[in-house]
């Protein structure tokens, strides 16, 4: 997560079982559609890199190309850098900032890849414009966030998800960002942008509940919490997420 501190939160939180849950993630399953956009020696900024499992995959795919993953939690970071170094990947490396102010020279990069990010900022369009900023000309951005109005529950459990999303949405992120994408991408002066959807299923329930639950307990609202986790104990318990993604040139 990268963003501004005071104008949002960032829902999911920096716990321990918040950073398990995204370190489970790897470029093969969350980053496929950018895959075919890299070759080796392109340069690569991963915005918003968490714990930097998807990132090292990145960095492998592009290698020796240079790679930078930037996050605004430094605790996020040093588990990312002892990562890249048990993998022995030396064209990555990690720092904190922000997605409103990129610590990079103007049209420095080839290209930036963001996951689960959009959705938890109050000004999405200022982040993309600090990534076109940042693009060389004819640079590419892949963008993957979900859209809330997507989802599949079975069996129902949609108070519980509404709270979830009214939660996100009082710390000033959009859970129905994903849908938006391309139009903020186009505002803010990127071309030839391309949509696609692919849904999510959780393979355990549970844990996708345990993590939502979490922070409705959080913020008090431990009846939601609690029929979350007892939603999750249901022999036929399905929850399957619509994500969006986008890919976008800068023009040359």
């Amino acid at each position: 997560m990268t963003g501004t501190p005071g104008t949002e939160r960032y829902t999911p939180g920096h716990d321990t079982s918040a950073i398990e849950f995204m370190a489970a993630r790897r470029a093969a399953t969350h980053a496929r559609f950018f895959l075919p956009h890299l070759t080796p020696g392109t340069t690569l900024l991963d915005l918003g890199c968490g714990p930097g499992t998807i990132t090292a995959d990145l960095a492998a795919a592009v290698a020796p190309g240079q790679v930078l993953g930037l996050d605004q939690q430094a605790s996020q970071l040093s588990s990312a850098r002892a990562l890249a170094h048990r993998r022995g990947l030396t064209n990555i490396r990690f720092r904190q900032g922000s997605c409103y102010d990129i610590p990079l020279d103007d049209r420095s990069v080839d290209r930036v890849f963001s996951h689960a990010l959009m959705e938890h900022l109050a000004h999405p369009a200022q982040a993309m414009a600090e990534i076109r900023r940042v693009l060389r000309p004819g640079g590419t951005v892949g963008l993957c966030s979900p859209d809330w109005g997507g989802f599949l529950l079975s069996p129902p459990c949609d108070d519980a998800v509404a709270a979830y999303t009214n939660l996100q949405q009082a710390n000033g992120g959009d859970p129905f960002v994903g849908h938006k994408l391309r139009d903020y991408l186009l505002d803010v002066g990127f071309e030839q942008c391309h949509l696609d959807v692919h849904y999510e299923r959780h393979a355990d329930p549970s844990r996708i509940a345990d993590y939502l639950a979490l922070q409705l307990d959080t913020a008090g609202q431990t009846a939601h919490a609690r029929r979350l986790r007892g939603w999750a104990t249901s022999p036929s318990a399905m929850f399957a997420q619509a994500w969006v993604t986008a890919i976008a040139s800068r023009p040359r």
